[in-house]
């Protein structure tokens, strides 16, 4: 149980999922937060994370730092996403263990399980298969930092545990045409061609993939649930030094069907072109999420009335 009194660092509070997680610590009543700026603390530089951690001393640190995008973004830029995502977690998870911190809680990404793998996607899969092509190096980043909390956990008996979602999307998301993963990005598309009356919008890959979303405020929800489970309990129900839970949905729709529920949101009445010349990635992406939901969690927020939320938060920031 994490006590109010206890210090807990939020790391990469601006972006969509640690950002979420300072609201529902905040809404819980936790005041001992410590959340720092990029420009106040680079977390892929050693030095400054090691000055931090020995001044700071938190009890409890949520990870959710991370350089994060889409298909276009990961092709782009492997190496900005290989490189700082393996720097951040190597520095932080390194400095925990080394500062005394009781708890810490790694966020993975569901593109780190094999491309082609049983569906729904059970834990066990993780390094089972290849990776999808396209995010491999963001992936590899993701299962080393998972790697990372286990092996701590096995030769020094810290707790550090690890949390796999499936697709995010909501409050605080990245809107861009390009560098966003899929719900922003469509939710950009749609609006931008809505205000300049174009007549379609072109859309990545077939639709013919599945994927499951789920909703940020609820990958919070289930941050602050696995972190106030009982160790005991915690380590019962999981594999043999695993580290890592999924949390997903429970559902997963086609991008064919998400892109019309999205183009409906927004008001777009053009046409939609599915450029088939584009990469689809993974076919199916569909996780087992029984295991977190036997702990007693479960998600909220539908699908539905979630990118309502999504398409709110972006008239908010993008207001014309």
């Amino acid at each position: 149980m994490i006590k109010k009194e206890q210090k807990i660092f939020v790391a990469g509070h601006r972006g969509m999922v640690g950002s979420s997680i300072l609201r529902a610590l905040k809404s819980e009543g936790y005041k001992n937060v410590i959340i720092k700026n990029k420009n106040e603390l680079d977390l892929t530089i050693q030095s400054e994370v090691e000055a931090f951690f020995n001044l700071e001393k938190p009890e409890l640190v949520f990870l959710a730092a991370a350089k994060v995008g889409g298909i276009y973004a990961n092709n782009t830029y492997p190496a900005d996403f290989i490189y700082q995502n393996l720097m951040i977690e190597s520095n932080v998870i390194h400095q925990s263990w080394r500062s005394g911190v009781k708890r810490l809680l790694f966020l993975g990404s569901s593109c780190a399980y094999p491309k082609f793998t049983e569906q729904p996607i059970p834990e066990h899969a993780l390094l089972s298969g290849s990776l999808e092509p396209t995010n491999e190096p963001y992936a590899i980043a993701k299962i080393a930092g998972i790697k990372l909390c286990e092996s701590y956990n096995r030769q020094y008996g810290v707790d550090f545990r690890s949390l796999m979602p499936c697709n995010l999307y909501g409050s605080g998301d990245n809107y861009h045409s390009e560098n966003s993963h899929v719900i922003p990005g469509l939710i950009w598309r749609f609006h931008e061609a809505k205000f300049a009356n174009l007549d379609s919008v072109i859309i990545w890959g077939s639709g013919l993939p599945q994927r499951e979303f789920l909703y940020v405020d609820d990958l919070a929800n289930a941050s602050l649930f696995i972190m106030n489970l009982d160790k005991e309990l915690y380590y019962s129900k999981i594999f043999t030094m695993q580290s890592h839970i999924n949390v997903g949905f429970g559902s997963d729709i086609s991008i064919y069907d998400l892109t019309m529920l999205i183009k409906d949101i927004v008001g777009f009445e053009g046409k939609i072109i599915f450029d088939k010349t584009k990469p689809d990635g993974t076919q199916n992406k569909l996780m087992d999420s029984s295991l977190i939901k036997s702990f007693g969690w479960a998600p909220k927020i539908y699908l539905k009335a979630g990118l309502k939320l999504a398409y709110s938060n972006f008239l908010e920031q993008n207001k014309k």
